[in-house]
């Protein structure tokens, strides 16, 4: 059995199976690019139910783990070496998962790095402009008087979804054929912007052809679904 005691998360949160995964998370659209993987790769893991209404990333067996106080994060029993492997950002646990399997991630080094250019142009882009967006249209922010930060917002969101439905004309897929941890990191943020934040009159989502047929491409995968709802929610 895999002895996790190393991690003060785990005395928090503590592991009914550590032999699997650990995963700490919320179904956010950062917290589903880590549950989809794991899924689509049929990876075993446990996943935590970490709780930011209650500020639980912000507690010092969370802060152990991701000094930066955000999910996802997870350790893995078998990391590097065999040994237990804590990993937080989603973006670097998407390509250390792809890269341990050796799956959704291509080996070829060109297509391999075109690959994580977009995994990286949702995590510099597509969700900081997406989330922002969401503040200012539909919390706190939609209160301000002064609707300058939503206009930048809204149309920086326009921008990018024009960027991914350039890129995705006539590919199934933002890699081509091939289904890759580039749609895993973006799926969610599309599904979210133009969903739970009701955002899509705003970008003018219908105008769109390509983004739409993706997303429904990848919403119908199983795995998908199973990802977008681990951790459950009470």
């Amino acid at each position: 059995m895999s002895d996790l005691s190393a991690f003060p998360i785990a005395s928090r949160w503590p592991a009914a199976h550590p032999d699997r995964i650990q995963l700490y998370s919320l179904p956010t659209p950062n917290g589903v690019k880590v549950s989809i993987l794991l899924e689509e790769l049929g990876l075993p893991y446990e996943p935590h139910l970490i709780d930011i209404g209650k500020n639980e990333t912000w507690t010092p067996e969370f802060l152990s783990l991701n000094p930066n106080g955000k999910i996802p994060a997870i350790i893995d029993p078998d990391g590097p070496g065999g040994k237990p492997f804590g990993l937080f950002e989603s973006g670097a646990i998407l390509v250390y998962l792809a890269e341990k399997t050796g799956k959704l991630l291509p080996t070829d080094p060109a297509a391999r790095y075109e690959t994580l250019q977009w995994v990286f142009f949702q995590m510099a882009a597509v969700g900081p402009m997406f989330g922002q967006l969401g503040f200012f249209h539909k919390f706190a922010g939609r209160e301000y008087e002064d609707k300058r930060p939503l206009e930048r917002y809204r149309a920086e969101s326009q921008r990018l979804l024009g960027v991914l439905e350039t890129r995705l004309e006539g590919r199934d897929w933002i890699m081509g054929d091939d289904y890759t941890i580039a749609d895993i990191a973006t799926l969610g943020w599309v599904r979210n912007l133009v969903g739970f934040y009701e955002a899509a009159d705003l970008v003018d989502y219908k105008s769109l052809k390509n983004v739409p047929a993706w997303l429904e491409r990848g919403l119908a995968r199983p795995a998908v679904q199973r990802g977008l709802n681990s951790p459950a929610r009470p």
